[in-house]
């Protein structure tokens, strides 16, 4: 299949408005809690739409598993348990900072390892020295963006606490907010191993393609089985905490709060269905390069999406001044990254 960097680059940027604003219904809850949302969310997202989108787009999906071994299989099925453990830090880190500062540090570090691994242990002979050098400096650009954001929204979380609570936030206004930043960076550490799963996990969507099925489709047969190793850390969470704070009973209420997380799942698997698409197309680097671009436009929107949401409201000239500039960054980040690509 030929490649095509337009095509690739406005999947990935379409991935990227889905995928930042996934987290976004939450902010609309009535009755539900955490816990319930999220095991509806992990249900929808992990379980039913990869395995509903596999059966329908890709052929002979057990003949390719069963043709693989299990080290092919186990690979991309632990990865995705080591994400499914960013999975949960990541929902808790959204109630802690917010959207926008909790995507800007997770999504952070999760482009910087998630586009830097692949390239340099799977594609590393694939790229020139002026490739190499765009794509190092679209990356260090996007740090640039993503601290800058990230201060701009310290700034804005420490007004907020004193506006809401003076004394708490003179007497101890650091401890909780760097406690939740550091909850957030571990996240951000393990988060990019959903696209190690993808990326490592090739060997099934080649298998796929020996089978007959198109490069397009073929990867719709990794997403299964990465996303059932993710799966087991979220579910397990969620039954936790619904025995813990004997909240089985909410379930029961009438509210609309059950479509919520039903609409997660589907912005959610949608965005990564559509950056399986865009890696095709952004050709061998589409694993490295692609991530790196998915992860800049998950930044931009679900900050855009929080500004929406009002968690700037009111926020000091100085941090609207940081996102902006963050924001410029990121656009950069985008042009370097799309030269590399070439």
């Amino acid at each position: 299949m030929a490649t095509s960097l337009p095509v690739g680059i406005a999947l990935t940027l379409l991935a990227g408005l889905m995928s930042g604003n996934c987290m976004l219904p939450m902010k609309f809850n009535r009755s539900w809690k955490w816990e319930h949302t999220w095991l509806v969310f992990s249900v929808v997202s992990l379980v039913l739409i990869p395995w509903l989108l596999a059966f329908s787009l890709v052929g002979h999906l057990f003949e390719i598993y069963s043709a693989l071994s299990w080290y092919q299989l186990a690979v991309p099925f632990l990865l995705g348990a080591g994400w499914g453990i960013a999975q949960v830090l990541f929902g808790i880190s959204v109630q802690r900072l917010g959207l926008g500062l909790a995507y800007a540090i997770i999504v952070g570090l999760g482009a910087l390892l998630g586009t830097l691994v692949p390239l340099f242990i799977q594609h590393r002979a694939q790229v020139g020295s002026r490739a190499l050098l765009e794509i190092l400096s679209g990356v260090a650009v996007m740090m640039i963006g993503i601290g800058l954001s990230t201060w701009g929204g310290q700034i804005r979380e420490r007004k907020t606490a004193e506006r809401v609570d003076p004394a708490n936030a003179q007497s101890s206004p650091a401890s909780g907010y760097l406690t939740a930043v550091l909850l957030a960076i571990l996240c951000g550490v393990m988060a990019p191993m959903l696209n190690f799963s993808f990326a490592f996990g090739q060997d099934i969507a080649h298998q796929a393609v020996i089978l007959g099925n198109p490069p397009l489709r073929a990867a719709y047969a990794v997403w299964p089985i990465g996303l059932a190793g993710g799966f087991l850390p979220n579910i397990g969470y969620s039954l936790y905490l619904l025995r813990k704070n004997q909240s089985w009973p909410i379930f029961k209420l009438a509210s609309l709060d059950r479509l919520l997380p039903i609409l997660m799942g589907i912005l959610w698997m949608g965005a990564f269905a559509l950056y399986g698409m865009s890696t095709t197309y952004l050709g061998s680097l589409g694993t490295s390069i692609g991530w790196g671009l998915f992860q800049i436009f998950m930044i931009m929107t679900a900050t855009l999406s929080g500004v929406w949401t009002g968690e700037w409201k009111g926020a000091p000239r100085a941090s609207r001044l940081l996102l902006a500039l963050g924001f410029v960054c990121l656009t950069g980040a985008t042009a370097l990254l799309a030269m590399g690509n070439h």
